[in-house]
């Protein structure tokens, strides 16, 4: 009987405490859906623009060397995001990296990715300066408007137009924009004529080589469009570009641009020599407003008095009216062989043969 009653409460005590671990054990499994569901519901709220009706922009700035967890707080700091632990676990899980130093441009309305997206320099980067090229500038003047306008020095920038590992990266990167300057002989820059003339933004973290970039991604997102009609042509880009330095220098207005296009393939085809006073300045490396009958006889490749065709490659960096000029010249079928421009009144005069152009030269006073 007292094996029995003890067989009874052992039983009890089992039932119980089997009863007891089920009751821990629903509690803990509906515990951790309870923190599972509020987990997810918070990092879904976490993860949520902190404001998507605030369309103002906050100035961020991202120290050099910072890791994706030092962002995070760098952002929950500004209040532009709810959680840096989450946002931290989502850049971990979405594997983000890229991100550059310096300041940028960042909204409360913004989501993860478009906040990543600015960090990553998608637009979101705030200029520390500009930095302008103008139409017709050549190297050794940009080189002077870089060290104006950014921390690299005029000679860092003529360095980089040298190097040669650059400028072979450059055209893997564009090879329709410099193949042919690349294979082009004599050459001062290869450069010469890629940069093209536009306002670039300068930012803290940018390199040296970055600027250049966008310098010749510029140039090569302008001419895509073009380069069909060059190889109909029978032309390179490098020779496009020559004549279209030329006539930058030459012309003012889009006419008479187009209308020296057609001079200077006119004496291409009548095998003449350009004599562009503009190449002769280049070879001499600097500006005249006469030139000498020694300046024409300077020993250089890139005095086309003595040199026939082309040249070596640009003589500065030309518009894409001067570009366009040479796609489309105009008028080449009156045969004018020479022009000049009057230097009071810019308005410039064309002529078939050289007893004319001299008759005018003198007539102007020039």
């Amino acid at each position: 009987m007292f094996d029995q009653d003890t067989k009874k409460q052992n039983k009890l005590k089992k039932e119980a405490s089997n009863k007891l671990l089920r009751w821990i054990f629903t509690f803990l499994g509906v515990f951790v859906v309870l923190f599972m569901l509020v987990a997810t519901v918070f990092t879904i709220y976490a993860l949520q623009p902190v404001d998507s009706q605030n369309r103002s922009h906050v100035v961020v700035h991202i120290p050099v060397g910072a890791d994706n967890k030092e962002i995070s707080k760098i952002l929950e700091k500004k209040h532009l995001i709810r959680s840096s632990i989450v946002f931290n676990a989502w850049m971990k899980i979405k594997s983000v990296k890229g991100f550059q130093a310096g300041d940028f441009y960042i909204s409360p309305s913004m989501n993860n990715n478009q906040i990543i997206n600015q960090l990553q320099g998608a637009g979101g980067r705030v200029a520390q300066d500009h930095l302008l090229i103008r139409e017709g500038e050549q190297i050794d003047e940009i080189a002077t408007a870089v060290a104006s306008h950014t921390k690299y020095s005029k000679s860092s920038f003529i360095n980089l137009m040298n190097n040669q590992e650059f400028l072979q990266e450059l055209t893997h990167k564009y090879p329709k924009l410099l193949k042919s300057s690349m294979k082009s002989k004599n050459v001062r820059y290869h450069l010469e004529g890629y940069l093209f003339p536009a306002k670039y933004d300068v930012y803290q973290s940018m390199s040296l080589r970055e600027l250049v970039d966008k310098m010749v991604a510029k140039t090569n997102e302008t001419l895509k469009p073009y380069y069909t009609d060059i190889k109909k042509l029978k032309m390179t880009v490098h020779q496009v570009l020559t004549l279209a330095s030329l006539i930058e220098r030459e012309g003012v207005n889009k006419k008479d641009r187009r209308m020296i296009a057609g001079v200077f393939f006119n004496r291409l085809d009548a095998h003449m020599p350009l004599q562009s006073d503009i190449a002769v300045m280049y070879a001499l490396k600097k500006h005249k407003h006469r030139l000498s009958l020694k300046d024409i006889k300077v020993d250089s490749p890139y005095n086309l008095y003595i040199h026939k065709g082309f040249g070596p490659g640009p003589f500065n960096n030309p518009s894409l009216d001067s570009i366009s000029a040479v796609l489309n010249p105009l008028e080449r079928n009156r045969h004018y062989l020479y022009f000049v421009a009057d230097l009071k009144t810019g308005k410039v005069y064309f002529n078939r043969k050289y007893i004319q152009h001299l008759n005018k030269n003198n007539s102007l006073g020039q």
